[in-house]
């Protein structure tokens, strides 16, 4: 017998938001993690909130919907709002009732951006990193590091010289500008959108972008990312980023560090060895513009070993991070102003990859 549409809708619904979400579906798995997580952030939270006034959104909604928001590439908080309203997935993962409200996406925003400006996720990252499950999966010994372009939420034509000369942009929303014989360079310019960005060019041949640089510290065992961090895009960011997120780390056993070339660079290894870590960089044997082969800060007393061959080959797998934070995650442009919220961003989509990740490993060690 044919079905009928139209039948009237029920006044109430007896089946619980836990019932709509699969038993084996993947963010169940995510959904753990991320509350243990937050257990050990709770402290944290209590000393960011007041014990007066009226009470604001949950930090803990406010961070799985960041984490949701990278999880599937939603690109704006307006839209995020909407995916929760009415998507079930999303509400449960949330933690809101099926009759709660929605918040609207400027308080959202203003909430959010306030635990963005206290280093939670950082924070975060560190708390996941240390849950005992996890930290069966990590080498505490062999490590990679590596830097990325994350360009800033701003246009070329943005960026101006300080001393406010320069030809106005055309009329229009989108006017014309034309840089034609102007030299530009961060000593005499800035951005008017996101005076953080820097214009930085990665290569010759290359073209110049206004962006910041993203750096993460890759655990080599199961390749999970340990650390993160964004700075002002420049040459010698990499390094001294690198130089930050040890000192993060710092402990007594001597550990590894692979890492490109572009990290050969003799003051450099000289700051890990005095750190008691092995420099298992890439060898850069480029030739300069005088027409020599520049000179190595590594020698045969590090390539000699077996162990410099397996780093070289794993430390190319941070790259897989990187891309799937740019694509998968949507940040190949952060869309937030300002090096901090930047870095919280980025920082919040590293936590995103290894969210991915860790389940599957923990399943294959239960194996």
């Amino acid at each position: 017998m044919r079905g009928l549409t139209g039948g009237a809708e029920g006044l109430f619904s007896y089946v619980r938001l836990e019932e709509r979400v699969p038993a084996e579906h993947p963010l169940r798995a995510i959904r753990a993690l991320t509350d243990a997580t937050l257990a050990t952030l709770a402290g944290r939270f209590d000393a960011l909130y007041s014990r007066l006034g009226r009470p604001s959104i949950p930090p803990e909604h406010l961070l799985r919907a960041t984490l949701l928001q990278a999880l599937f590439c939603v690109r704006s908080e307006r839209m995020l709002m909407e995916q929760i309203d009415y998507n079930l997935l999303f509400r449960w993962f949330v933690g809101l009732p099926m009759d709660a409200q929605v918040w609207h996406p400027t308080v959202f925003s203003k909430n959010r951006d306030r635990l963005l400006e206290a280093d939670v996720a950082r924070e975060f990252l560190a708390g996941l990193i240390g849950l005992p499950q996890v930290k069966r999966l990590l080498s505490d010994e062999h490590f990679s590091v590596d830097g990325t372009l994350i360009d800033a939420w701003a246009s070329m034509k943005s960026f101006r010289p300080k001393d406010g000369s320069g030809e106005p942009p055309g009329p229009g929303s989108n006017g014309e500008r034309n840089f034609r014989g102007e030299k530009r360079s961060n000593a005499t310019h800035a951005s008017t959108t996101d005076p953080d960005a820097r214009l930085y060019r990665k290569g010759d041949g290359q073209s110049s972008r206004l962006c910041f640089m993203g750096h993460a510290l890759m655990e080599n065992r199961s390749g999970l990312l340990v650390d993160a961090t964004l700075t002002h895009a420049t040459g010698r960011a990499e390094r001294e980023a690198t130089l930050t997120m040890l000192d993060r780390r710092r402990g007594r056993r001597r550990i590894t560090l692979a890492a490109d070339k572009a990290y050969d660079v003799t003051d450099f290894v000289g700051e890990l060895r005095a750190r008691r870590v092995t420099p298992h960089i890439a060898v850069n044997g480029a030739i300069g513009k005088t027409g020599k082969r520049r000179r190595s800060a590594i020698d045969g007393r590090t390539t000699r070993h077996p162990g410099y061959a397996v780093s070289q080959r794993i430390r190319k797998r941070i790259e897989e991070a990187f891309g799937w934070i740019k694509t998968q995650a949507g940040y190949h442009r952060v869309k937030v102003r300002g090096r901090a919220k930047a870095e919280a961003v980025f920082t919040f989509a590293t936590v995103a990859y290894n969210l991915i990740r860790i389940p599957r490993l923990l399943a294959e060690a239960a194996t």
